[in-house]
């Protein structure tokens, strides 16, 4: 019988799910909008019945969720943002009553980094960090082969680190937070700011705020657009500073980054590359951290993450 585990990444727009067996291979996978469901529990029963839909569960051996504010100890989702349920939910608990399966729950960056670890690039390192730069800005780390959870289980919220105690608002109550300027939304704040302050013509300043995308900004780095140019380059100034900071705290062989803004290439790259060993440490200069792109495929990353829990920590 072969040894099967579900996948499920929660976001604040869509939850996606899968089955995949423990080569990485995802036999099925789906999604459903967040936003529609008002109370946990009714979010996991329809999730039960959409999976049903795509594969027999009958062979899964457990289930493996990331999510926002996820807890790896207690198992719960501690008011988070983005997602319609606030407070403290139970998830864990809940999942395992509705599917009859063990759960394993915790943030979705931990689990983007155990699914590198797994199936990604990280394959032979047992230290590193990845950044999932998307909407917001989250984070995994591995010290030693194992991830770090803290006392609390919240270890790791590198998105928000200060970059400046004056700078943007940000939706955790602070200002300045990295995940502010190193994000989807981030850089089309950036884009808008330099939008204002120069003259420059550009073909950005035809699109609105809500249709600016990442893909957007960087087709028009492609074709020399000077905003869009500069919008990179400050973003990986402020990216590569913090780097600078993240590798004194962890020594990693590697960091990655894995989303939307890393689709960039070398328009984010190449500054972050650049400023990371400009301020760094310099005992650490020789020691030639990598700053590379992920492994996974963004498609395949979120249910691989999730699952990947499941190989972990439920498999024995």
């Amino acid at each position: 019988m072969t040894k099967l585990a579900i996948g499920i990444d929660i976001g604040g727009t869509n939850a996606k799910f899968g089955i995949a067996d423990r080569e990485g291979n995802i036999l099925a996978q789906s999604r459903v909008k967040t936003q529609q469901f008002t109370d946990y529990k009714t979010f996991l029963r329809t999730l039960k019945t959409e999976i049903e839909k795509i594969h027999s569960i009958d062979n899964a051996i457990g289930i493996g969720i990331g999510a926002p504010n996820a807890n790896f100890y207690s198992g719960t989702i501690e008011n988070p943002p983005n997602l319609p349920w606030k407070g403290i939910s139970k998830f864990t608990e809940e999942a395992e009553h509705v599917f009859g399966l063990k759960c394993a729950l915790t943030n979705d960056a931990n689990a983007a980094a155990l699914g590198e670890m797994v199936y990604g690039n990280a394959k032979e390192m047992k230290d590193f960090i990845v950044l999932t730069v998307g909407t917001g800005l989250g984070s995994g780390i591995v010290v030693n082969g194992e991830l770090v959870y803290g006392r609390h289980g919240f270890a790791g919220e590198l998105g928000h680190t200060l970059v400046n105690a004056n700078g943007r608002f940000c939706a955790c109550g602070k200002r300045g937070c990295l995940e502010t300027y190193v994000s989807a939304t981030g850089i089309r704040r950036t884009v808008y700011k330099l939008l204002a302050d120069y003259t420059e013509p550009s073909i950005l300043r035809a699109i609105s705020f809500d249709d600016l995308s990442t893909r957007t900004i960087t087709e028009a780095a492609e074709k020399g657009d000077k905003i869009a140019i500069e919008a990179f380059k400050y973003t990986g100034r402020v990216l590569g500073m913090k780097l600078a900071d993240f590798v004194v705290h962890t020594d990693p062989e590697a960091i990655f980054l894995l989303g939307g803004l890393a689709n960039a290439g070398k328009h984010i790259f190449t500054p972050a590359q650049e400023n990371m060993e400009r301020y760094m440490m310099p005992l650490f200069l020789d020691k030639k951290i990598q700053l590379l792109p992920s492994g996974l495929k963004d498609d395949d990353a979120p249910i691989l993450g999730a699952s990947s829990l499941v190989w972990k920590y439920l498999d024995n």
